[in-house]
């Protein structure tokens, strides 16, 4: 009996063990699992598909074990584009990835849409071009100007300026203000002075940091300065926006030049939508105008209006990160981030105000009604909306003529569905929009260079690729 009870118990102990084990490997193979899911959509989604679709068909497919997959992530693909992310993943996370990527590959292979590869042509409605990547090893690249000669100032949203010439990333530049990097903060858009050659003024958008009763605060400022080396000199900061939050999203901001040398930029509410965007005496929810040197230009509208901050150019703006002039009128065109849905295409004119949070075509995030209106008197009109919401961000319009058949249409980026969208308008309507560069990542900006091509700047992993035109077949 005594034996008995003794195997029984052993028995009892060793199914225990068994079960417990069991659970153990599935709790850790559903966290390895859930941790690969997370690096994929984050690191890997925008060019290969949230759902592993845009891989082309390949050997590695059919080899055994993963030793294809796990070298291409730990080395990268340079030919095609793709980047190392043996600085990214551990070894152990390499491996979970590649494993994760293998158990998504469909055993119907023709059901996978290869993303576009470097050096392929790319064919669009009426110009092809070839992508190619010209920097990467970036995190999230937020501005991007041109200097004389060809070297690229690139302002990483951490807080680091870098000058890329002859194929090297320079170290970070030393001079830059104290920066609250943080949620949507951080280093913003960088600019040249119109007469840069004359001059030497570099502009610079960031979130200011400002400690106040032992609370980190900021908003939006932005300094000038001159490149010396690797170094920024004679650095004058030129606007302040205020009030100081401790919110860390809605900083706006894109820097543009007109003509006349006035400086135009747009500050988002801050996350305050019911406190600022409809009152004149704080900087957030706004586009302004200032000349050069931060002065105010004597044309605003709102430079004799007692209690108004006479830098404002335009207000009822939720979160602008696209401001552009257009090339032919000296429009100013803005694009801005709506809530859910609701994104917004402005033709932006001084005094005017457009509408936000009063009037909208965006529902709050959680799927509640923000506002039932969608227009009302003395609000403006946006000329082209987004529902669903793309988040654009960068924008520019296309001047030259390298491409034939896009001279002067405007190009934003798309943060939620990473692409570049081209945006054909006549007069003051939009009337064609194309997607490009489908799955290409967060396409955080978009310029033009010296010689005009568009170089596109996409986050996390950051790079920066340009447009080489090929003439349609």
């Amino acid at each position: 009996m005594k034996r008995n009870l003794i195997l029984l118990t052993g028995l009892l102990v060793f199914v225990l063990c068994v079960l417990l084990g069991f659970m153990w490997f599935k709790n850790n193979t559903s966290a390895n699992d859930n941790s690969a899911a997370r690096n994929y959509q984050t690191y890997c989604a925008g060019c290969h598909g949230e759902n592993l679709e845009k891989f082309a068909a390949k050997k590695w497919m059919d080899e055994p074990g993963n030793a294809s997959i796990i070298n291409s992530i730990k080395t990268g693909l340079v030919a095609e584009g793709m980047p190392a992310f043996r600085q990214t993943f551990t070894d152990t996370e390499i491996g979970e990835l590649a494993a994760y990527v293998r158990k998504g590959i469909p055993a119907d292979r023709s059901a996978l849409k290869p993303a576009f590869r470097e050096g392929d042509v790319t064919t669009s409605e009426v110009q092809d071009f070839i992508v190619e990547t010209v920097v990467t090893g970036l995190d999230v690249p937020w501005g991007l100007a041109f200097l004389p000669g060809g070297d690229l100032l690139i302002s990483e949203r951490s807080g680091t300026l870098h000058r890329f010439s002859n194929g090297v990333l320079s170290p970070p530049i030393d001079g830059l203000p104290p920066i609250r990097a943080r949620g949507q903060g951080g280093l913003l858009d960088v600019c040249l002075h119109p007469d840069y050659q004359e001059n030497g003024w570099i502009y610079i958008a960031y979130s200011a940091l400002y400690t106040e009763s032992g609370k980190d605060l900021s908003n939006t400022a932005i300094m000038r300065a001159r490149l010396e080396g690797n170094r920024l000199t004679d650095q004058q900061i030129i606007f302040r926006g205020t009030p100081y939050t401790d919110r860390s999203h809605h900083f706006g901001c894109k820097l543009a030049f007109n003509d006349d040398r006035q400086l135009f930029f747009g500050i988002g509410d801050r996350g305050q939508h019911f406190d600022f965007p409809q009152k004149l005496d704080n900087a957030n929810g706004k586009i302004h105008r200032i000349n050069d040197d931060g002065s105010i230009p004597a044309g605003n509208p709102f430079a004799n209006v007692k209690g108004a901050l006479p830098s404002i150019y335009s207000y009822g703006h939720r979160n602008p990160q696209g401001t552009c002039i257009h090339p032919q009128t000296g429009e100013l065109w803005v694009s801005e981030h709506g809530p859910r849905g609701g994104d917004e295409l402005n033709l932006t004119e001084p005094g005017k105000n457009y509408g936000w949070p009063v009037i909208s075509y965006g529902i709050n995030y959680d799927g509640t009604i923000l506002t039932d209106l969608t227009e009302k008197e003395g609000m403006e009109q946006p000329v082209h909306y987004w529902t669903p919401s793309i988040a654009p961000c960068g924008m520019t319009f296309l001047t030259g003529n390298r491409y034939k058949n896009w001279e002067n249409n405007l190009f934003t980026g798309s943060l939620r569905f990473e692409y570049l969208e081209r945006v054909v308008i006549n007069g003051k309507s939009v009337t064609h929009t194309e997607k490009l560069l489908e799955g290409i990542g967060r396409v955080r900006n978009v310029v033009v260079s010296p010689d005009g091509l568009l170089y596109v700047a996409t986050e996390t992993p950051g790079k920066i690729v340009r447009l080489i035109p090929v003439e349609k077949n």
